[in-house]
Order: structure tokens, then sequence, then C-alpha cells
């Protein structure tokens, strides 16, 4: 009796089994969910019942997908940002008729060599300094003439004997013999020390003669501008080719320099087979006249910046 409880428990014991579901052992981790596990929780895996047991795929990594591309977006952005500052900084590096879609034609200025004063002798003041009461150039005379543009030719007439030119040659500058006698005796009665003078001829015809002409000081030269009416309207002596003659309003006053006086000039219509532009410039001790000429018209700009750089050059 014994025998047979005991085995009908077994029995029943046995159908019980069969009866609960299997259990598949637990699944494998991989080593690098494991890792990321330590860093933040993840989800539970679990297999569904009755399933293999296989391995699990790792986690997606999105935060290092998103760093890589973060990282390349900020690459591509350094690139175009590089690309974009050199360009810039060419852009600045080039003239404005070197950058596509900007280029402009000339505006008829001349290429000038660059421009540098001569050293003045040790402790002697400026024309202009307020210790220079005579407003003495003490800088040689010669040094201090505008030089010709690029691709010009120049009149070596001008250059005359050692840099000096012969007063006559700069009288010839003026149209009536009773003006080159009337203007060479007050040359002669205000003291003039010597004429550098020079010129030049550009590729489109334009003919240039500047010459400056030193005094005492500057009182005198105030004296020839104002008082010998050199540089009246009209001047008291007219220049060689300008037969009527008025003063030059289109001239900017932007190009003025300080402490230079000018007196710009130009021929009016009709004036014949040339045009003629010239200025009075005052400057301390030194007048200065500049003469431009051209067949058909004198143009504007280029006689404007000769003016202006020889201002310079004197003030």
């Amino acid at each position: 009796m014994t025998e047979q409880t005991q085995e009908a428990q077994e029995a029943q014991k046995t159908e019980e089994a069969e009866q609960r579901p299997a259990v598949p052992p637990p699944p494998a981790v991989a080593p690098e969910v494991q890792a990321a596990s330590e860093v933040s929780a993840a989800p539970e895996v679990s297999a569904a019942p009755g399933a293999a047991a296989e391995s699990v795929p790792p986690r997606p990594r999105k935060d290092r997908r998103a760093l890589r591309a973060v990282l390349r977006w900020t690459a591509v952005t350094a690139v175009f940002a590089t690309v974009g500052a050199a360009t810039a900084y060419g852009i600045t590096r080039m003239e404005r008729t070197d950058v596509p879609g900007l280029a402009t034609e000339s505006d008829g200025r001349w290429d000038y060599p660059t421009l540098v004063k001569p050293p003045l002798p040790s402790g002697s003041p400026g024309p202009l300094a307020a210790a220079n009461l005579a407003g003495t150039h003490h800088a040689d005379l010669r040094a201090l003439l505008l030089p010709a543009p690029e691709g010009a030719k120049e009149d070596k007439a001008l250059h005359g004997a050692d840099g000096w030119l012969p007063t006559k040659d700069y009288l010839a500058e003026y149209q009536e013999k009773e003006d080159r006698e009337a203007l060479g005796q007050r040359l002669v009665d205000r003291g003039l020390r010597h004429i550098a003078a020079r010129g030049w001829t550009t590729a489109d015809g334009t003919r240039t003669r500047i010459y400056l002409l030193q005094f005492g000081t500057a009182a005198v030269v105030d004296k020839l501008i104002a008082t010998d009416a050199v540089a009246f309207v009209p001047p008291a002596y007219q220049v060689r080719g300008a037969t009527e003659v008025e003063y030059d309003e289109g001239f900017p006053q932007l190009a003025d320099v300080s402490g230079v006086e000018n007196s710009p000039y130009a021929e009016i219509e009709p004036y014949g087979p040339e045009q003629v532009r010239f200025a009075h410039i005052a400057v301390g001790d030194v007048y200065a006249l500049i003469v431009q000429s051209r067949k058909g018209a004198a143009l504007a700009v280029p006689f404007q910046q000769t003016v202006t750089l020889q201002s310079q050059l004197l003030g």
C-alpha cells in the first residue's frame, strides 16, 4: 500500500512536470552590451518562450554615430570657413580690376612710381614747419620734381645744365613777347634763385611740363602770386596755346593739399587743335607752374593727379 502510494505520487509529479512550460536558459550577453551597461542602464532583453538560445546583437550606439556626424560636419564647416577666409583675404590683396564681376575701366590715372621725399639736412625743418618762418625748402629742389609716370617719354630739353633750367626756357612757356619780357624782369626783381623743370609725353599724346621756381622767402612768393597777379582770373600772363581760360571749378577740393595754395585753370571752347590746362602752386619759398596740353582735349583726371602729387612733394 505504501509502495503503491509512493508510486502514485511520483507519477503525479512526473505528469505535473510534463504539463509545466519549459524555461529556456538565460541568453549570452555580448561584451559590448555589458560594457555599455556600466555607463547607462539598458532595457531588459528576453527571449521568447521556446526560442533557441543565441547571442544578442549589440545595442545601437546612437550617441557615437551622432558624435561622428557632428565631427564630420564640423570639419566640413571648418574647411568652407577656411576657404572662405582665404578667398576674402585674396580679394583684399587684389586690385579691383582683378576681381571677376568687379572689373572697372581705368579712370584715366597714370601709374607713377612710389613717391619718396628727399631727406632734409640734419636739423632743418620742413617748409611748412612753424619754426621755418621763411618757408625755406632745405631739400634739393631738383629732387622735389615729380617723376614721370610709367611709359612716358621724358623731355630732355627741360633738364637744363646740372638740372637747372635757364630762365629764358621757362619764359618760353608764355605766349606774348611783352609778357615774357615783363615777367622776366619781375623774376629778377623778386630775387629768383633757380628753376628746376621736368616734362614728358604719355602714350595718349598728353604733354606735361613742370617748373619749380625758388625764391628767398615765402613772402616773396606770396607777393609774386598776389601783387604781381600771376594767378589772377584771367592770369596776367597768357600761357602758350591757352587763348581763353577760366578757373577750373571742376578741380576737387579733396585734391587740395594742406598748406599748399593752388590755382588751376582750363582752356575753354573753342580751343583749336588742342586744349591746355595749367595750375599755379605756391608752397613756402617755391612757386610752381604745371602745364598739360593734348590734342582734342586735355583730360581732367591726370591733370588733377599731377597737380596733387607735385603739391604733396612740395608740402
